[in-house]
């Protein structure tokens, strides 16, 4: 068992203007998208310069941003808001909805590749493989913060929080959604893959490791278990991210269109071209 640190959410404060974890990690998390973007158009082949990352992650962070806070306040956090409307201006206490933010970013790389004349589906697929170290980030950010955590459990690693060792979920979510998922997608992105396919990996991966893991985690106070006893509103919000993570997978395989991100001779295999391949492997 780990005595947990009860970190500062507040790393510095000088009179009334004050630092905090939670904002830091958020630049953080801009920054390393930026990075890993910066890195991948450097790529031989790309088609992407670096003003065009520049763009996207500006046009990402303000989708995410709004988007984030927007979900949030819709999906979990409308009753607080109701009795305190100014609280959605502080998002430095906290207060984001992934799903928001995931909806925020995408109507924002709508508009970033329609004013760029790019694929969307192309733009999705780049942006599918630089989340993990935001997603890490935040994550971390939230455990700083000592919210949404894990039930209470007697495994060697549980973390003491008030009194309750409990299943650090955050850092869970760290590890599986940011480093092992957003490692997944920037080796699977390095090389030409069918257009959606990228997009329909990162929804069908990230959808199912935070279904698999709501199981350790505490629901919101103000919503529990919605349905059996046990689904949760996370739960039900990566449903629609596995099926449609599922649709393009299926449906990018199937076309075979080659991706617009990277420059080559080589198309994609398609899916039935897999297949042939595979039946003439084992004939």
């Amino acid at each position: 068992m780990v005595p947990y640190p009860h970190i500062n959410p507040v790393l510095i404060s000088v009179g009334p203007v004050a630092v905090r974890w939670y904002g830091l990690m958020f630049l953080f998390a801009f920054a390393g998208a930026w990075l890993l973007g910066r890195r991948r158009a450097a790529q031989p082949g790309s088609t992407w310069r670096s003003n065009d990352v520049d763009d996207l992650i500006f046009f990402g962070a303000v989708g995410a941003v709004v988007g984030g806070r927007i979900g949030w306040v819709l999906l979990y956090g409308l009753e607080y808001e109701l009795s305190d409307p100014l609280r959605v201006l502080r998002i430095w206490e906290g207060g984001m909805s992934f799903h928001g933010g995931l909806s925020g970013a995408i109507l924002a790389m709508v508009l970033f590749a329609r004013r760029r004349g790019r694929s969307v589906a192309d733009v999705f697929d780049f942006a599918a493989a630089l989340p993990g170290v935001g997603i890490f980030a935040v994550r971390v950010a939230n455990f700083i913060n000592g919210e949404l955590w894990g039930k209470p459990t007697s495994v060697p690693w549980a973390v003491l929080y008030d009194g309750v060792p409990r299943h650090p979920s955050q850092l869970y979510e760290a590890l599986l959604e940011g480093i092992v998922l957003g490692t997944v997608m920037w080796i699977f992105t390095a090389r030409p893959r069918p257009r959606l396919v990228p997009s329909g990996l990162f929804l069908l991966g990230y959808g199912a490791i935070r279904f698999a893991l709501e199981f350790v985690r505490v629901p919101d106070a103000n919503r529990g278990y919605l349905l059996f006893g046990w689904v949760t509103e996370g739960q039900l919000l990566c449903v629609p991210m596995v099926i449609a993570g599922v649709i393009l997978l299926w449906l990018g395989y199937r076309r075979g269109e080659s991706s617009g991100n990277l420059a080559t001779l080589v198309a994609p295999l398609s899916l039935n071209q897999h297949c042939s391949l595979g039946n003439n492997q084992f004939h």
